[in-house]
């Protein structure tokens, strides 16, 4: 039986991310990889860039700094995740204060989830973005105080994961990819992969 995406048989599959939502998301993907975050980098964003550009630009920055040679048969994904409300970029808060801060802003009302994602070998480059709109209800301050207590969201764009309680409890809706907002689009991301 012929396994999907044997067209990457030639690679060494490489996730430049230590998220553990967006391992699981690329390990639905049935291909074997491994998780390399030795190559880090200065998450500035330059005057000028769009919102909605936020995203593709680090995920681009991300696999430009992973050394690739002409002899590598590596190819790396990397990604990044904002959330965006009011043409304001959330990224990870700081801590707990935050994190409540960024949640009030989100309830009641619709932000956009954007991910960039790069995949990158030697000798080619391809980034695009996913954009998903996420649809808060109106949240007390004490289910956010609860929700920032209990799961200490201070790893995810907009300090939350749609995967947990608050997702369940507190959106209305999701037009667009829900692994998107989880931090990796994975059928977009399928379908690039195909064409490597």
């Amino acid at each position: 039986m012929n396994q999907p995406l044997d067209n990457l048989n030639k690679y060494e599959l490489i996730l430049a991310s230590g998220s553990p939502r967006r391992r699981e998301l690329l390990g639905m993907l049935d291909l074997d990889f491994k998780i390399d975050t030795s190559y880090s980098i200065d998450e500035s964003v330059p005057a000028g860039v769009a919102a909605i550009d936020v995203a593709p630009y680090l995920s681009g920055m991300k696999a430009m700094a992973f050394p690739l040679t002409e002899n590598d048969r590596k190819l790396v994904i990397t990604a990044d995740t904002v959330v965006i409300i009011d043409d304001e970029v959330l990224g990870k808060p700081v801590d707990e204060s935050e994190a409540c801060l960024m949640l009030e802003k989100l309830q009641g009302r619709t932000q956009t989830v954007v991910t960039g994602v790069t995949v990158r070998t030697y000798d080619r480059s391809v980034t695009f973005r996913a954009e998903s709109k996420v649809e808060f209800a109106e949240l007390s301050r004490g289910e956010i105080e609860y929700y920032v207590k209990k799961y200490r969201p201070l790893d995810k764009a907009g300090a939350y994961g749609i995967q947990e309680w608050i997702g369940a409890a507190g959106i209305r809706s999701i037009e667009g990819s829900f692994y998107n907002v989880m931090g990796l689009p994975v059928h977009r991301l399928y379908e690039c992969l195909k064409t490597f």
